[in-house]
């Protein structure tokens, strides 16, 4: 079965970083799209960033531009989100995902159980 398994959370002071991780398993890791969504603390799930198969075209949402960085290993089935430059507001559950299809992003069939982000000094 698919799964998708979150780590590298945790608390940082804003301005620091966190680097996340995702080890996915139970289907061909790199005939897929993969995302990042979250959802922090009262609000809805917001789309964060997604990856094609081959790694070679990366989305971010607008706000999170140039702080952000998505990659992926396929050799070990591992996506990643490197996040810089934190901000209390980026507080959140972050969740790894599995898109529907090899490139298209936003649109999936699987979520992790999340990793919980914590920016706070």
């Amino acid at each position: 079965q698919v799964q998708l398994v979150e780590s590298g959370g945790g608390l940082a002071q804003p301005g620091g970083s966190l680097r996340l991780s995702c080890a996915a398993s139970g289907f061909t890791f790199s005939s897929y799209a993969m995302s990042w969504a979250r959802q922090a603390p009262g609000k809805g799930l917001e789309w964060v960033s997604g990856i094609y198969d081959t790694g070679s075209i990366t989305f971010y949402a607008d706000s999170l531009k140039g702080r952000f960085t998505i990659s992926r290993d396929n050799a070990k089935n591992t996506v990643y989100l490197q996040m810089n430059s934190l901000k209390p507001e980026d507080t959140a559950l972050y969740y790894c995902v599995k898109d529907l299809e090899p490139r298209r992003v936003g649109a999936s069939d699987y979520w992790g159980q999340g990793t919980q982000v914590t920016v706070s000094s």
